[in-house]
């Protein structure tokens, strides 16, 4: 019986390979003179350095980097269809609001009768639920002391 005959096909070119490609990259920053700003910022180090540190040594710009974390914390738990729920009914909300309640620019009070028709409104109930849940949900938030972001999120003790 004959043995096997190890072949390895090499595949077809198909494209430029990794050197060409980085060939072109280098030749493209050239043109729009990203390699000579990153020269000279790397040249400038001390100064450029100095710059930035300078800002980020500074309280507010610590804040908003915290601020931006918990922003990012917040949205990480929301899921996008919640999140997308939420966004455009804001914005139904807002369009609602613009639009003014009658030709006149006026709206009438409903008297006694009409603040005792709202009570028995089933339907009106079921559309405020909601956001009565989300001001007392608010509420809630709002009361708790304030931990470290990080603490609250991960469940994990920080040292600042």
């Amino acid at each position: 019986m004959a043995e096997r005959i190890d072949h390895d096909v090499k595949p077809t070119p198909i494209g430029p390979d990794a050197r060409e490609e980085l060939e072109r990259l280098l030749q493209s920053l050239h043109e729009q003179g990203m390699l000579r700003f990153a020269n000279d910022v790397v040249s400038a180090k001390s100064p450029v350095l100095k710059v930035l540190l300078d800002g980020l040594g500074k309280q507010a710009t610590l804040n908003a980097i915290q601020n931006l974390s918990i922003l990012g914390m917040a949205l990480s738990r929301i899921p996008p269809e919640d999140f997308y729920k939420l966004v455009f009914g804001m914005k139904d909300a807002l369009a609602a609001l613009s639009r003014s309640p009658t030709a006149s620019g006026k709206e009438e009070a409903p008297g006694v009768t009409g603040v005792y028709r709202m009570l028995n409104d089933d339907e009106l109930w079921a559309s405020l639920r909601p956001a009565l849940d989300a001001v007392q949900a608010f509420s809630r938030r709002m009361a708790e002391p304030a931990d470290k972001p990080v603490t609250q999120f991960t469940g994990k003790q920080t040292e600042m």
